[in-house]
């Protein structure tokens, strides 16, 4: 442990809540070198959707290695790239009636964010993005603009310019309508407000603190987007790759962006990979123009096919994913419940989590839980909420025995407070 302290930069940040070394992982456990069993609801910050070392997507991954597969293709025509393109458009765009052009990028989340604005600015000749309250989208320079969070924004050292910031959904509150006043400053010639290139949204805002927008809110951003001839970018990065029940997060809404950013558990088994989704019309790069050396990680082609193609041939493993949501969001709820005004439920899906009235209890109740062996995060501006991010393939035995350490952690938090008190 000594050697992480002295060597590893002050940077990290899971380590400084898990403060053990772990070797080894299944499905939705992880293992420490002394052999302690702690249930996995962190998930490699959603990049684990199908568990760890899932058997079906290890052994597709082991016989493309003994293989000799291509490893590291850069985006050269390979087998590995083709079956993974020619998987995803089968089994994952064509059913869903999008025709989208697929861009492989630099393989995290914030690679293809930038990408995606930087090609948004090209197509339309304009530098703004709109973004939304609480949104979070990368770290590097161009995504963190785009980025809520004064927190990660503070870390870039320069003034960060041309995105403009506007209400998400309940932001203001219920009975606001934040569109309208969008709408408003876009329309008004002397609002200040320049027309943008794109904007920018999560269906669900994981770091955020598990906001979720309503179908009807995404419907009308749509539109609003074609009314004043702005690319709409949809960030799916984290909410994606079957995380609230269907593929896509905005799936139930029934809109289609222009772009979409996805990476965190597309290879399905945490291999680093990244992909920008966009309309044909919208494909005018010129050759290099956007390029980066690790776009073609052969092996996470491998394991993204297989994943397609044991989970998403049809609506069965949704259904699965739906039925535990349907367990934890009622476990949850029931935590709620014993407190009231205290705690309450956020998210959707398998993207679920408590927020508390008390910021300052979170910490307290996620260290417990960790002390009895459940690895949970925080998430929201001030780490209000307790976000349940567990693998998709999790068993029911095992939700319910984490939302049940959770619930224990919670009433003994509250306990102590309650103590203290008086």
């Amino acid at each position: 442990m000594e050697i992480f302290k002295s060597t590893e930069s002050e940077v990290r940040v899971y380590s400084r809540a898990f403060p053990v070394i772990f070797n080894r992982a299944k499905n939705a456990h992880l293992y420490t070198e002394d052999g302690k069993e702690y249930l996995d609801f962190l998930a490699g910050a959603g990049s684990l959707n199908y568990g760890h070392n899932n058997d079906v997507l290890k052994k597709a991954l082991l016989e493309y290695i003994e293989s000799d597969g291509v490893s590291q293709g850069l985006d050269l025509f390979t087998t590995a790239k083709h079956d993974f393109i020619e998987s995803y458009k089968k089994h994952i765009l064509e059913p869903r009636g999008l025709n989208y052009k697929m861009q492989f990028t630099g393989p995290t989340g914030t690679n293809c964010v930038e990408a995606a604005l930087k090609l948004a600015r090209k197509v339309k000749g304009r530098t703004g993005i709109i973004s939304f309250t609480n949104g979070f989208h990368g770290v590097t320079t161009g995504a963190v603009a785009a980025t809520g969070n004064k927190h990660h924004r503070g870390g870039v050292g320069t003034p960060l310019g041309n995105v403009d910031f506007m209400f998400y959904d309940g932001y203001l509150g219920e009975d606001v309508d934040s569109l309208a006043i969008m709408d408003k400053v876009l329309s008004d010639g002397s609002s200040g407000f320049e027309t943008p290139a794109a904007v920018i949204v999560e269906a669900v805002q994981g770091e955020g603190g598990l906001n979720t927008a309503r179908a009807e809110w995404l419907q009308g951003l749509e539109k609003l987007c074609k009314k004043h001839d702005m690319l709409l970018i949809l960030d799916d990065i984290q909410a994606g790759n079957g995380r609230t029940g269907e593929f896509f997060s905005f799936e139930f809404a029934g809109i289609t962006p222009d772009m979409v950013t996805v990476s965190k558990s597309l290879s399905g088994y945490g291999l680093p990979m990244a992909l920008v989704l966009f309309k044909p019309e919208l494909d005018i790069w010129e050759s290099g123009e956007h390029n980066g050396t690790f776009r073609g990680n052969s092996m996470a082609f491998v394991t993204a096919r297989t994943a397609i193609e044991t989970y998403w041939k049809d609506d069965a493993f949704a259904n699965e994913v739906k039925a535990r949501s349907k367990v934890l969001g009622d476990a949850l709820q029931s935590i709620c419940d014993k407190y009231p005004g205290e705690f309450h439920v956020k998210g959707r899906g398998l993207m679920r989590g408590i927020e508390a009235k008390n910021a300052e209890l979170t910490d307290a109740i996620t260290a417990r839980a960790f002390e009895k062996g459940l690895i949970i995060e925080t998430s929201g501006p001030n780490d209000e909420v307790i976000k349940c991010l567990m693998p998709l393939t999790t068993s029911e035995d095992d939700l319910k025995k984490g939302a049940r350490i959770l619930a224990e952690s919670v009433d003994e938090i509250m306990q102590e407070g309650i103590s203290e008190a008086s």
